[in-house]
């Protein structure tokens, strides 16, 4: 019978004249089951608290004891637990006709009674249902576990986000509310309130809108959402803003509405403010004179600016927070590709000679190459791709794209290039500028189906206060401006948003502009789009000019490194995902080094801490505990020489590590990890 899953359990026996423990702990484990033989009742009280399966006694056992201990901890049990009790009594002492076993059954709970002399086959079939029902237990334990963590979860989750929750019965208006809930309302959270109570609290001019959006969510099926007004026990008005889903029964009737609610009155006070404001404004304009006209034009023009202001503030606050979610989704699905695509290079290795399942294993490949490729912009677009900034020669990366440039855009369209003299060098990553050009112009090239001209600009601007979210300073602007269609207001509002695209399905991903959005960030400048219907769009990539010496050199990223040319070494390999580290511990044993793994980075100090050596150190960089930033810094302070590669998911690193170490992007192939070694060996 398989053990009970992810516990050490055991069977308990008390029978303390004969040969009867011995009997029963060989029975227990022909039904698959450790046993543990115990002397006194107490001892076996005490051991019930470890993970016990069943426990065997005899009814002689148990007479003449205090029973009360055993009785006691039965009673005290959680709710999930029942113990199974076998009792071995002499020849017809069953509780049928022995009102003692029928005591102890009323006592004890959930025991089985198994009359001397029994057969081997009877013994072992009445352990294994007392063992299959408490494997139940564990299982519903754990169920309800899971549950109760899930429930934690999602409180914690409202209680954050300062939500209220609440369930509406549509058949009976049983209205039930969370503590945060009524608070919301006004209510002390211990309060009671009903539906009665809700109707009394809304504002009496916005009651008959609430009712009516019930009315509409139960005959359309619409999600709800409502923002009204309300009216405390104190009378003080304040704002919530109510969204609910409608559940149904088996039949498809309505049965109830489940939602939360938020505190939304500083924003309707905000909003009332501002109403006054232009109100007020308007009685100014209107008692102004002749001679008052240019400074209500500057009036005019300062609430204008600042209103745009907090317009682009709002809109980039939207953006880092889809960066964070994106960015953290990429990050996750790193992991995942990682294991795949090392297992799969593997796999082809192995089966080099099979013409079909190599095949197949390259369709494989490429599938889970291009999940890497559209990380990797996802990740461009949070700001967490790895740059390798330093000083670009903007103009000269320009002009040697012309011949690629128009390759791309095809025949059909003209690129001109306006790039002046003595332009500075910029702070850029060159491959990554070149990758957004590219971009930028195949967008420009889509925009005109019947072809045209793409100019590409390059000027140098000062900025010389904060604004548009730049920092002032000297920049270099790359312009790309086509004749196309051009967007409108709200197309252009989301245009660098994630998987937006004005294109055909299947014609576009809706990530080029994200990621040229989110390479600017990561380059402390910004993307600035323009455009008109009917006349076309102007994209301008604002990038800071460098304060380092010149520009870089351009180094060839694409070369493979020599495959272990400094020999077998020893690696102590750590990573928290057994799948990462089992993929990774196959591509270097496949390199014919030999691996040590370890799963945290605790597990990784104790090791070396215990005298293993070892020739290299390559940890991940996110994990629980200490990260693979600190878990290096550990192992730096006491082998000062010893070569560590640290590998991560996307770059982040905080501002402190300041090791020098070799860095690997997940996921990384086994052709850059022997790169990376063979650089660092």
């Amino acid at each position: 019978m398989a053990p009970i899953p992810e516990r050490d359990v055991f069977g308990l026996i008390l029978t303390p004249m004969g040969r009867d423990a011995q009997i029963a702990a060989a029975l227990l484990r022909e039904a698959g089951l450790c046993a543990k033989i115990v002397s006194t009742l107490d001892a076996l009280v005490t051991d019930l608290n470890e993970n016990v399966a069943l426990a065997v006694t005899t009814e002689e056992a148990l007479r003449s004891v205090d029973l009360r201990p055993l009785v006691s901890w039965i009673e005290a049990q959680p709710s999930w637990s029942d113990l199974p009790i076998i009792i071995l009594t002499a020849r017809g002492g069953g509780p049928e006709r022995n009102p003692a076993a029928a005591r102890l059954s009323e006592a004890l709970g959930n025991v089985s009674f198994v009359e001397r002399p029994f057969h081997p086959t009877t013994f072992i079939s009445v352990a294994r249902s007392a063992m299959r029902a408490r494997r139940r237990q564990y299982e519903a334990s754990a169920r309800m576990e899971a549950l109760d963590k899930g429930e934690r979860r999602l409180q914690t989750a409202l209680e954050a986000g300062r939500l209220g929750a609440w369930e509406l019965d549509l058949m009976t208006n049983l209205l039930t509310t969370s503590s945060t809930c009524r608070v919301i309302f006004g209510r002390s959270p211990n309060d009671g309130f009903t539906y009665e109570n809700l109707l009394q609290t809304i504002h009496p001019d916005d009651l008959a809108s609430v009712q009516e959006a019930v009315r509409n969510t139960i005959a359309t099926g619409a999600d709800y959402a409502v923002a009204c007004r309300t009216v405390w026990p104190d009378g003080s008005v304040h704002g919530v803003e109510i969204r609910a889903l409608l559940h149904h029964d088996r039949t498809g009737r309505p049965i109830k509405l489940v939602g939360v609610l938020a505190d939304i009155t500083e924003r309707l006070q905000a909003e009332e403010q501002q109403r006054h404001l232009n109100e007020m404004l308007e009685e100014r304009v209107a008692e102004r004179t002749r001679e008052l006209q240019e400074a209500h034009r500057l009036v005019l023009a300062e609430v204008s600016q600042r209103e745009w202001a907090e317009e682009q503030l709002r809109h980039a606050q939207k953006m880092e927070a889809i960066g964070q979610l994106t960015g953290g989704v990429a990050h996750d699905f790193n992991n995942l590709l990682m294991a795949v695509l090392g297992n799969l290079e593997l796999l082809r290795k192995h089966l080099a000679g099979d013409a079909k399942a190599t095949r197949l294993i390259d369709g494989a490949l490429q599938g889970a190459q291009r999940g890497a490729a559209l990380t990797q912009r996802l990740l461009a677009f949070a700001r967490r791709q790895d740059l390798q900034v330093g000083p670009v020669d903007l103009a000269g990366l320009v002009t040697n794209m012309q011949d690629l440039l128009q390759r791309s855009v095809g025949s059909r369209i003209a690129i001109g290039l306006v790039v002046p003299e003595g332009l500075p060098p910029v702070s850029a990553d060159a491959n990554q500028v070149e990758l957004a050009l590219l971009n930028l112009a195949v967008n420009a090239r889509d925009a005109m189906p019947d072809g045209g001209t793409i100019r590409i600009e390059l000027k140098e601007t000062e900025q010389s206060a904060v604004s548009d979210l730049l920092a002032p300073g000297r920049y270099v602007v790359l312009s790309v401006i086509d004749q196309g269609q051009g967007m409108d207001a709200a197309t252009l509002q989301k245009a660098v948003e994630p998987f937006f695209s004005t294109k055909e399905l299947g014609k576009g991903t809706g990530l080029g502009l994200s990621m040229v959005h989110g390479l600017a960030l990561q380059l402390n400048g910004q993307l600035k789009l323009a455009s008109t219907v009917g006349e076309g769009t102007t994209a301008d990539l604002w990038i800071p000019v460098s304060t380092s010496e010149g520009p870089e050199k351009e180094q060839n990223a694409g070369a493979t490194g020599p495959r272990n040319e400094a020999g077998p070494k020893r690696i102590l390999l750590v990573d928290d995902d057994f799948l990462i580290a089992m993929s990774s511990a196959d591509m270097l044993t496949d390199l014919g080094h030999e691996v040590v793994e370890a799963h945290s980075g605790k597990e990784a100090l104790t090791l070396i801490d215990g005298g293993a050596t070892f020739d290299l150190l390559i940890t991940d960089y996110s994990m629980p505990g200490m990260t693979g930033g600190e878990l290096a810094r550990a192992v730096r302070d006491r082998f000062p020489s010893l070569p560590i590669v640290l590998a991560s998911g996307y770059v982040d690193f905080p501002s402190g590590l300041e090791l020098d170490v070799a860095r690997l992007a997940k996921p990384y192939s086994q052709d850059e990890l022997s790169l990376v070694l063979s650089k660092i060996l």
